[in-house]
């Protein structure tokens, strides 16, 4: 659907929020217009894994880059960029992580620049890139990942998985089971109690991790659709320009905020309780 033939407000913002997704049982890109596309379920959503990946890549040439080129002298300005933000990610990692581990650094440097890189593509003007797009045959495309519930999740499951290896790890099968029955109260009598406050708690780490930063970039994507919608383009610019600077900080912050409660997360897996 090109940008120019959408009619009204309401099919301006639902077009916006349609990935562009691909059957898996035909191996073919779903038309949005389909009015089967509700019975459909193996799909991928092409433009999240795309972003996503791309995002990915251009993180490690980046920081490998710099990695291969650093210099003792007078830094560059990507090597100073690069060297802040490790040190501020390594800053984080002493002040919450009590345990050892040689994963925890690479893996929260990881998180923080490429869910930072994945929310900056909210910045891109919310027409300019699904316009090319539909100029190269795409019915649509959302190009900012971390607004996909599906990415956030994936990301979120990944963190959990690290928490059930590191409890056992560290705590073994009994410590883990005992932390999950006896806890808080240290009672046989209340092991069902225990089990059911323990499994909420547990289950409630990636969910919180993945809703908190899906639904907070999903609305800010929301305001950038809704302004583009309701006015005229050549006032659009009053309303999106302080929202986009303002945005500037709700990227960094949720960036942060998944990397300090990954840390946070795998520091209490990784304790040993009394």
């Amino acid at each position: 659907m090109a940008i120019n033939k959408i009619p009204n407000s309401q099919e301006y913002i639902s077009h916006h929020l349609l990935n562009l997704q691909l059957d898996l049982c035909t191996f073919k890109l779903i038309n949005p217009n389909d009015v089967n596309i509700s019975k459909k379920f193996w799909v991928l959503n092409v433009d999240s894994m795309f972003f996503s990946l791309i995002l990915g890549m251009l993180f490690l040439f980046l920081f490998h880059r710099t990695a291969r080129k650093v210099t003792t002298g007078v830094p560059g300005k990507l090597q100073s960029l690069v060297e802040l933000v490790v040190i501020f990610v390594n800053k984080n990692i002493i002040d919450i992580y009590n345990g050892k581990s040689k994963l925890i650094a690479p893996l929260s440097l990881t998180i923080f620049v490429w869910c930072f890189l994945m929310n900056l593509m909210d910045l891109i003007p919310i027409d300019l890139l699904p316009y090319i797009g539909n100029l190269m045959g795409l019915h649509t495309l959302r190009v900012v990942p971390s607004t996909d519930i599906n990415v956030t999740t994936a990301m979120a499951l990944g963190i959990f998985i690290l928490i059930l290896f590191y409890s056992l790890k560290i705590k073994g099968v009994l410590g883990f089971v005992k932390e999950l029955t006896l806890h808080p109260f240290n009672n046989p009598i209340f092991i069902p109690i225990n089990m059911i406050l323990e499994g909420v708690g547990l289950f409630a780490k990636p969910i919180s991790l993945s809703l908190r930063l899906f639904g907070n970039m999903y609305s800010s994507e929301l305001i950038f659709i809704l302004i583009n919608s309701f006015l005229p383009w050549w006032l659009q610019w009053s309303l999106s320009l302080p929202w986009a600077i303002f945005h500037i900080l709700i990227i960094s912050l949720q960036a942060f905020i998944f990397m300090v409660l990954t840390i946070v997360y795998l520091s209490m897996a990784s304790e040993e309780h009394q």
